[in-house]
């Protein structure tokens, strides 16, 4: 799952929502100077991926992935499936997405604790940048396979390029059958 999908299973507090996202971005001994309540979210969010990781259904979704971008299937299918997530978000939620990411936003801007930096640039780019209201388009989900891309190459330590950009044709073409496994699957993930 990607964070939209995270922050809405995620405990309805602060802390535990900047768990939910802080699990991708600080890693290692970072980690040591979060609350334990972010700690805690961190483990959500892992116990959350764990699950989703082995799940059956998950597994159908990332055969449906072409050979070209097999290696990634699993980044596919997380920013997949949250575009499926805001996409019928009123199945999912009592409040408007709008509204949800609103809250989501103002409230990781406010947290008064302090965050690594690499965090605070993320969490301000992606409040002003709407990153989870957009993934309801084509267009966000296109925008986050650049994003993905940039970090991903900025990760190998070869300088590898990766360009997940194309990958979007993964979406288009399996968009009916995917989005049937995200319909099976997230009601799987709540229960979890």
């Amino acid at each position: 799952m990607n964070w939209l999908a995270h922050l809405l299973l995620s405990k309805p507090d602060i802390e535990s929502r900047l768990g939910n996202l802080l699990a991708d971005l600080v890693k290692g001994a970072a980690r040591e100077n979060l609350s334990d309540r972010i700690k805690e979210g961190i483990k959500y969010h892992q116990a959350i991926d764990a699950f989703t990781d082995s799940h059956f259904i998950v597994h159908r979704s990332k055969q449906r992935i072409s050979s070209t971008y097999r290696r990634f299937a699993g980044i596919l299918i997380d920013g997949f499936y949250d575009h499926y997530l805001a996409k019928n978000w009123d199945t999912y939620s009592n409040l408007p997405l709008d509204s949800f990411t609103a809250e989501i936003y103002e409230s990781f801007l406010a947290y008064p604790e302090p965050l690594p930096s690499y965090a605070n640039q993320v969490i301000t780019q992606m409040a002003r940048e709407d990153w989870l209201g957009r993934y309801r388009n084509i267009e966000g989900i296109e925008y986050l396979l650049i994003r993905l891309s940039n970090r991903l190459s900025q990760r190998f330590k070869n300088k590898t390029e990766i360009n997940l950009e194309p990958a979007i044709n993964e979406l288009t073409k399996n968009y009916i059958d995917l989005e049937d496994d995200f319909i099976q699957f997230f009601p799987l993930l709540m229960n979890m």
